[in-house]
């Protein structure tokens, strides 16, 4: 430990810019210097995690850039503290207490001789006080200046700059005043349906759409909480909602001499929980005038806070009327900036290390090119049939599709990793690209079919809906888009026979391979006498070997009652195997199965062969079966021991069964915190009424009484952390 200790000591001492560092360090005054000066950058700290994390320390290598990672108790074996050349631990998980820890952060820059700070996006990203402190304490900020975070971070105060620049503005309320009697007759003013949002921070969190006044106050005093526990800011502001809007932005870069640039627009309508899930780059379906004007509108915005590195303005468009209007501006590189990226063929990481080491911008606006399209999906693990609830748990199985020119894979977790409650919960960004918007969009849908993740639920079949929706192949997208279209996005009963039959398909081909493997994995261990009854296939006297398999599906593929499937298998030579699932809609299937790896099978079906891949792990009692084939993906689940050969010598019973609960029981819907306890045990409540509040992943979440009825075990407390499934209270008759 004094040997590192002492390396320490001398990198500092090799970097006396750091020992000038005023607030934390010395009483010296820094000196000063000028900001345009070329400032050679040769070690960043990374004030992030993550996805983020990883893509800032990839660029930086290629630079030849060393890299210093930060990090909580939760990530202390994280791929980006893994990639980075150091690491140092700055606190417990929750974020107020490391990420957002400025004061810690800074000093793991001092104490591993970094000269810059690059915060990525989220936490501190948009924090003008961070900014400022670096700046105070010798160190580069990767990012634009202080002053414009904190002009353009409060949305109130954007609103008036932007007014006075030219740009145009949705109808609302911008002021300082937080009464919620004012602010709930300032939306009587406005006009409902109106829309609360915090006035700092983004990504959705604290937003409401408020349809009536009833509403109003306990929206607004929830969005509060949520914004505070985001941003650590609850102010809040209110605007005219727009009933058909879509949501572009505006990729904008600027340098410390003065030059500012737009790279193009992104569409990024396609939203749930307002958040983004598919972005594309340039937007479809605009003409090149209302392109140019988007434009230049950005560029006026950046310039009327005098802005350099990465930024993107945001503006809500009227689908009906046709206008634009300001929305906000990030302070920030974007989650989406790698669609930009991909149609300019530019490094935007690149470009904030280079401007902020004082070089101007590579390119004007009259050389920024415009090369075919991208698109980019946020695979997250969230529980699409729960309303896209985060979700937590262990990669249990993540094979990403191979990265290429015109496929990124942008990604902060590999296989055996957690998803934690603490964090966001996005796995990856699948980011593609093809010569016209048809080709991307194909290239899309096949990376999606090819994306492997189990452990944990995700939304990956979802997006690959999204991506085959007639309307969204035609870029007929706004931020409704899935709530419009919602009968074709999820199972519902006109199509549940058709989802069904694809699932027992799927059955039949996970079960014949389950026994392919195990007879191969039987073979090397079985005792000798018992040999013949495992080979290929097993020995049986007078008759063919069979057995069944008890397997549950997913909620959603709940069909005529019931989701258990009886799968009758039975044996036949040359790799062939006869499988039933006893309905008369999914007639009995010969399957033929190789076995080409551990996890990948060739599979033939009705002379058809299709390539498989298979991942079986155990969790909670079972025994999880994930299957994909061709655009199909399958999770089963298989209470341990039920698997029965029909032999007597061979059949064990069931070791266990699911967990159940009585009748009014309200279970948790995601792990989270308990933020606030809204009634007491033994109270009346009416059907829907709200009981207790959650939080997860920085997202609050309302659980509501079932039906009418007194409300019994509730022994949650406020700051009581729970798990996914875990009963929380019941509700009662009497």
């Amino acid at each position: 430990m004094s040997t590192i200790s002492s390396i320490l000591r001398r990198e500092i001492h090799r970097k006396p810019h750091v020992l000038s560092r005023r607030s934390l360090f010395s009483t010296a005054a820094p000196a000063t210097k000028d900001h345009n000066a070329t400032q050679k950058i040769e070690k960043i700290l990374i004030a992030n995690r993550g996805e983020i994390a990883c893509r800032i320390i990839r660029t930086a290598k290629r630079l030849g850039i060393r890299t210093v990672a930060v990090y909580s108790d939760a990530d202390r074996y994280s791929l980006h503290v893994k990639s980075a050349d150091e690491a140092v631990r700055i606190g417990p998980p929750p974020a107020r207490l490391s990420y957002l820890n400025a004061p810690t952060i800074v000093e793991a820059a001092a104490r591993t001789g970094a000269q810059a700070i690059h915060p990525g996006y989220g936490f501190l990203s948009e924090s003008a006080d961070f900014a400022q402190l670096c700046e105070d304490e010798g160190l580069i900020f990767i990012g634009p200046p202080a002053s414009a975070i904190r002009d353009m971070g409060d949305k109130s105060a954007s609103k008036r700059i932007m007014g006075a620049a030219g740009v145009p503005l949705v109808p609302g309320y911008h002021g300082e005043e937080q009464d919620v009697d004012l602010m709930r007759s300032e939306a009587e003013k406005i006009g409902y349906p109106i829309l609360i949002k915090p006035t700092h921070g983004g990504g959705g969190k604290g937003m409401r759409i408020v349809q009536s006044p009833s509403e109003f106050v306990d929206s607004f005093l929830g969005a509060q909480r949520e914004a505070a526990a985001s941003f650590g800011i609850n102010t809040i502001l209110l605007e005219k909602y727009i009933t058909k809007p879509r949501h572009i932005e505006v990729q904008i870069f600027g340098d410390k001499i003065g030059n500012i640039i737009h790279l193009h627009e992104r569409d990024c309508s396609v939203q749930r929980r307002h958040q983004k899930i598919i972005e594309e780059a340039p937007a479809p379906n605009i003409y090149s005038e209302f392109r140019t004007h988007l434009g230049q509108s950005a560029v006026s915005a950046a310039k009327a806070v005098n802005y350099h590195s990465a930024g993107t303005v945001e503006f809500i468009v009227d689908t009906l009327s046709g206008e634009f209007y300001f929305m906000e501006m990030n302070t920030r590189l974007q989650v989406e900036h790698p669609v930009t990226e991909m149609i300019v063929g530019q490094d935007l990481v690149e470009w904030q290390v280079r401007v902020a080491s004082g070089e101007p911008l590579p390119l004007s606006q009259s050389q920024v090119p415009l090369s075919g399209h991208a698109f980019e999906a946020r695979i997250y693990a969230e529980n699409v049939s729960k309303g896209f609830l985060p979700a937590t748990g262990v990669l249990h199985h993540y094979r990403p599709v191979p990265v290429s020119s015109s496929v990124r894979v942008e990604t902060g977790v590999e296989e055996g990793d957690t998803v934690s409650m603490h964090y966001d919960p996005m796995i990856a960004k699948l980011v593609v690209w093809g010569e016209n918007r048809p080709a991307a969009l194909i290239k899309m849908k096949d990376c999606l079919s090819k994306f492997q993740v189990a452990g944990l639920p995700t939304n990956i079949d979802f997006l690959s809906k999204l991506a085959h929706h007639f309307a969204f192949e035609n870029g007929e997208v706004e931020t409704h888009f899935i709530e419009q279209y919602k009968d074709d996005l999820f199972i519902s009963a006109g199509i549940a026979q058709e989802a069904c039959n694809a699932m027992r398909c799927g059955a039949s081909i996970a079960a014949a391979c389950i026994c392919k493997m195990e007879l191969a994995a039987s073979r090397d261990s079985a005792p000798g006498g018992l040999f013949m009854w495992y080979a290929d296939p097993p020995f049986r006297v007078h008759r063919l070997a069979s057995r069944t398999m008890e397997l549950e599906g997913d909620d959603e593929y709940n069909y005529n009652g019931s989701k258990n499937l009886n799968v009758s298998i039975t044996y036949l030579d040359d790799g062939k195997f006869l499988v039933e699932t006893g309905e008369s809609t999914s007639p009995c299937l010969e399957v033929k199965v190789e076995q080409l790896s551990n996890e990948n099978y060739m599979v033939e079906v009705d002379g058809v062969k299709l390539n498989v891949s298979l991942a079986v792990y155990s969790k909670d009692h079972f025994k999880h079966i994930h299957i994909w084939h061709g655009q199909y993906h399958h999770h089963f689940k298989q209470s341990i021991g039920l698997e029965l050969f029909d032999d007597d010598e061979l059949q064990h019973k069931p070791s266990n069964e699911s967990a159940s609960h009585p009748p009014g029981t309200v279970v948790a819907p995601m792990a989270g915190l308990v933020v606030k306890v809204l009634v007491k045990d033994g109270e009346k409540v009416q059907q829907g009424q709200p009981v207790l509040v959650l939080e997860a992943m920085k997202m609050e979440h309302v659980v509501k009484a079932p039906n009418t009825g007194y409300v019994s075990g509730l022994e949650v407390e406020v700051g009581q952390q729970i798990y996914d499934g875990v009963p929380l209270f019941s509700i009662k008759n009497s």
